[in-house]
């Protein structure tokens, strides 16, 4: 799989955004803690945005800059660059190395494809926010003030801190990716 992204994503990309090791079981729990309330950064399959958390305001009036899209930017670039219809072939073809981490994530009964397509759908559920985000900062993380936004899954939360544009432009692309899921013969 690693071999199989490299050629997809290119080689140097795969090595600067990636994290290799162990890279189907972190998909797999990635995309199904993606709709729960907690992501563990540690089991991604991408590294962390870089920089700091970009802010703009003071005290209550506290709100995400419109810089803090710019950190997202290569993962959005890398996500519109990569041919959908190689991206949908390769995970067929180690479909059966998907489902066997996620059968041994605890789900020896259920289908991977099946929750990532309602993952993906989850997904686009997303709010899409327009203007200010105001944020407060309860203890050390900063978090939504909006209560309704802070309540949202922890994927939900990255689209919105992406930005707007960069939300619709991944939101685009989960939806050429599902398009391609539901198109393949099902494989059990």
């Amino acid at each position: 799989m690693r071999t199989a992204l490299a050629s997809l994503f290119g080689r140097s990309i795969f090595e600067e955004y990636f994290s290799p090791q162990n890279i189907i079981r972190r998909i797999v729990a990635t995309v199904d803690n993606l709709p729960r309330e907690k992501l563990a950064q540690r089991l991604m399959p991408v590294k962390p945005a870089g920089g700091p958390l970009v802010l703009a305001g003071e005290g209550e009036n506290r709100v995400l800059g419109a810089g803090n899209a710019a950190r997202y930017l290569p993962y959005v670039v890398m996500a519109e660059s990569v041919d959908v219809g190689k991206l949908v072939a390769a995970y067929v073809h180690f479909y059966p190395l998907f489902q066997q981490a996620y059968s041994e994530l605890g789900y020896p009964t259920e289908y991977f494809n099946d929750r990532l397509v309602q993952v993906i759908d989850h997904l686009l559920a997303a709010p899409e926010i327009e203007g200010p985000v105001a944020l407060v900062q309860r203890k050390v993380l900063y978090e939504f003030a909006d209560p309704g936004l802070e309540a949202r899954s922890a994927g939900q939360k990255i689209l919105m801190r992406i930005g707007p544009g960069s939300a619709a432009r991944v939101k685009a692309r989960l939806r050429d990716i599902r398009r391609e899921l539901t198109r393949q013969p099902s494989k059990p």
